[in-house]
């Protein structure tokens, strides 16, 4: 409406100067009644400065609109499953942003759906392979032409497949209470190196078996928490840095105070990996390196991060293929 009354006034003082109307002779009172005639084109003229001005507003508003519209529309389609929806707005600055914001949404909404849809494969197929052995190796039990040492065998085999399974079901299931747990009960002060150097040695068969070298610098450090919780950490970073260095490799293991904080740092020489893989290290049932995917199941750094999250504190990974990895747990005194 701004606008059309601007044209308006505009469009009257234009005619005015150029001598097509005289307001002066329409609004004098001595020529008011003689001079009627000349407000006739002047009402026709108003009316067609507002119908103008009207269709330029809806003209623009409708322009202006547009990016909206493609915004929402690409909504719809996000909202329907379809993540790979992209927007691209130009010209004014804070669109351009909106443009931006919504791709990158986009792109994460499908890096997820990706995630979840990788979880379930991977949670089923791990599920599905020992009860699989189990079946197989039950049914060839039942057949009576069987050895002493067959059947010992594939009685074997039932017990390590069951222990897996179970061992799957443990994970899961301490997973899950770690998500669900809000904060850290039973607090008691202990020495973390001790319990380190422990950690280590509870995994000693591993390592001895494969000839790695573990250095160790571990500094006298005091902490107050659950010790249960926190040596599950030490474990699962332990055991991650085993599986995947080479054969007479080494391991450097140090804990220090930094400030007003306690830093861990674990570093192997091993694979390494690639930045995809560090992107989602932390995801559940994720195995960047396929090829060591049967010795674990892709819960061991997820169970870190959690128990490290409720801790108070974070984790962190350095690393590149080829060149080892380096993760670092920083804890709040």
């Amino acid at each position: 409406m701004v606008s059309t009354f601007l044209l308006i006034g505009g469009s009257v003082v234009l005619l005015q100067h150029i001598g097509v109307i005289s307001l002066s002779d329409h609004f004098a009172p001595e020529t008011r009644g003689s001079n009627g005639n000349h407000i006739i084109p002047l009402f026709i003229l108003f009316g067609l400065c507002i119908l103008l001005g009207t269709a330029l507003t809806a003209f623009l508003s409708k322009k202006a609109l547009n990016p909206i519209r493609k915004v929402i529309d690409a909504t719809h389609k996000v909202a329907g499953g379809d993540f790979s929806v992209k927007v691209d707005l130009k010209g004014i600055g804070e669109l351009e942003e909106l443009s931006q914001s919504f791709n990158k949404m986009t792109q994460e909404l499908s890096s997820i759906e990706t995630l979840r849809s990788d979880f379930v494969n991977n949670f089923s197929h791990e599920f599905k392979t020992p009860i699989v052995s189990l079946r197989g190796f039950a049914k060839l039990l039942k057949e009576n032409n069987l050895s002493d040492e067959e059947r010992r065998e594939y009685l074997d085999i039932i017990i390590t497949e069951s222990e897996r399974l179970a061992a799957l079901s443990t994970n899961v299931l301490t997973l899950s209470k770690y998500e669900n747990l809000g904060i850290v009960v039973d607090k008691t002060p202990f020495r973390l190196d001790e319990q380190i150097r422990k950690s280590i040695v509870l995994m000693e068969p591993k390592w001895s078996a494969k000839e790695i070298t573990v250095n160790v610098d571990l500094d006298k450090v005091i902490y107050s928490g659950n010790e249960d919780l926190t040596q599950q950490i030490w474990l699962n970073l332990l055991d991650n840095a085993i599986k995947f260095t080479n054969k007479g490799g080494f391991i450097d293991i140090t804990l220090a105070y930094e400030n007003d904080k306690i830093r861990f740092v674990i570093r192997d020489d091993g694979s390494g990996m690639d930045d995809q893989t560090k992107a989602h290290i932390f995801d559940k049932f994720y195995q960047g390196d396929t090829s060591h995917s049967k010795t674990g199941y892709g819960l061991g750094l997820p169970l870190v991060k959690r128990i490290v999250e409720l801790c108070g504190g974070s984790v962190s990974v350095q690393s590149q293929s080829g060149k080892g990895s380096i993760f670092t747990v920083v804890f709040p005194l």
